[in-house]
């Protein structure tokens, strides 16, 4: 049997063109961006059951009408093309462009198209997909159409959970998503950071919390509780020192049960004489990536992953796309994290001059952005204000979708030295720096992209400074 599809094709394409015998009537995009298509009702019902519930749905006189406003144009016009010829052209499609196509695609119920799309994402852009695996997670989970990508943000979850989980977006994420990562023995991270995450995102989840916990009522505190009551039991308790236990677990101790309470206190006060009657889950394991984290970022961070270190380590080459973790030519060097050494400028500064080659990672306490920046110079604080000198300094905003790169556009001013007003690391005349201790600032002066959405002063949670050495 011959078949001839490429002429049917272009004779089908050819109706767009030429719309002979139209009965349909579209009205695609919002006000600022619309267009009208004229389209043959059979090949519509034939093509897509999306259409074919419209059509069947609608009162026929001579002329289907109806209005897409959600639909961007140009994403309709790729999608027309489709139904009627079977041809696309995506291959040069950007990531994230590529992804929104898909979403839209999703909703006309075109399968061959939707995994034909998931497919070159995953051939193609499997970096950006990693590094967004939040946002790609969030809005496949739950579609079955979406198969491809959710086995690959699945594999990419049991190979990453340490990774993953240190992320600042874990607070988006959906409950029995946080669990399957609670309930991973390989999670591969100090079980007091644990706790933060889940009481992060316990506030998420809960309305009408006061934002300083001395506001709290015990109203409060039960309706945490009932947040996280799927949660809690797979916090492994008792592998968190009692420092943490204090300044951590202290405060929200009564969103715990009275048993779990009194047995943490009693393995803490007396580990010997106590028995502990609740369950004792065990000690996490160490994986596979742990051991590749201790070869790029040494000892492990606080603030950022295995993919922010490719994105960053990308940047300092000046690559166009990401490295891939294996491919990682760096090790990010721990020269001082906040919460261990202290946030005052004479710490950054005992720590950090004169080596060269360092980045500056922030973590905003309001909205957990991290943000930082690269110095290739040195630090020096030597009592006279003054610039350095470079092309290769830039700051930026690591985000679940389209990191932020800001490259200096000022050389002359790229880095700033000794004011008393800017004590600690600093980029730029006003771009980002320590004003004093965790008050930091964020302005546009040096640097060509705004990183932040607004300007001025913010409080840090947590900040580090690696140095960065070719491996």
């Amino acid at each position: 049997m011959k078949q001839f599809l490429e002429n049917l094709s272009q004779d089908f394409t050819q109706l767009l063109d030429n719309v002979y015998d139209y009965n349909v009537v579209i009205e695609v995009g919002d006000q600022s961006n619309n267009e009208i298509f004229k389209a043959h009702s059979a090949i519509l019902y034939q093509r897509s059951s999306y259409f074919r519930e419209i059509l069947t749905a609608t009162k026929k006189n001579s002329m289907f009408k109806f209005k897409l406003t959600d639909v961007p144009v140009e994403f309709f016009k790729i999608i027309l093309k489709y139904i009627y010829g079977g041809v696309v052209h995506l291959e040069e499609f950007k990531d994230s462009t590529l992804f929104d196509l898909l979403i839209h695609t999703e909703k006309f119920n075109l399968t061959e198209l939707v995994e034909y799309i998931q497919s070159l994402l995953i051939d193609n852009h499997s970096t950006w997909l990693r590094s967004n695996f939040f946002l790609i997670y969030q809005k496949c989970f739950h579609n079955e159409n979406f198969k491809a990508l959710v086995q690959f943000c699945n594999d990419y979850l049991n190979e990453n959970p340490a990774e993953i989980f240190k992320s600042g977006d874990v607070k988006t994420l959906e409950g029995d998503i946080l669990i399957m990562l609670l309930k991973n023995d390989e999670l591969e991270i100090e079980e007091s950071e644990i706790w933060d995450k889940v009481i992060l995102w316990g506030k998420e989840k809960t309305s009408n919390l006061p934002p300083k916990l001395e506001d709290w009522t015990e109203e409060n505190f039960k309706s945490l509780k009932a947040t996280l009551q799927n949660c809690l039991p797979y916090i492994r308790y008792f592998q968190i020192s009692g420092k943490n236990v204090l300044t951590k677990l202290y405060p929200y101790r009564s969103i715990l049960d009275e048993i779990i309470w009194f047995d943490i206190l009693a393995k803490n006060i007396a580990p010997e004489d106590m028995p502990i009657t609740s369950e004792v889950l065990p000690p996490r394991k160490k994986t596979s990536n742990s051991s590749q984290e201790s070869t790029i970022i040494e000892p492990s961070s606080s603030i950022i992953t295995l993919p922010h270190a490719a994105e960053i380590s990308s940047w300092i080459d000046r690559r166009s796309t990401a490295y891939e973790i294996a491919e990682v030519p760096y090790k990010f060097k721990l020269l001082l994290r906040g919460s261990d050494h202290g946030f005052t400028s004479e710490t950054f500064h005992e720590r950090c001059d004169n080596i060269p080659g360092t980045v500056v990672i922030a973590r905003d306490r309001a909205t957990n952005e991290i943000v930082g920046g690269y110095n290739p110079l040195i630090w020096k604080a030597d009592g006279r204000s003054s610039f350095a000198e470079t092309d290769d300094s830039f700051i930026f905003s690591l985000k679940a979708e389209n990191s932020i790169l800001s490259r200096v556009s000022n050389a002359l001013e790229a880095i700033y030295h000794g004011s008393p007003t800017s004590p600690g690391p600093w980029f730029g005349i006003d771009d980002l720096g320590m004003r004093s201790s965790k008050r930091w600032h964020y302005g546009k002066r040096a640097y060509d992209v705004q990183i932040k959405d607004s300007t001025g002063r913010f409080s840090v949670d947590e900040y580090e400074v690696f140095q960065i050495c070719r491996i």
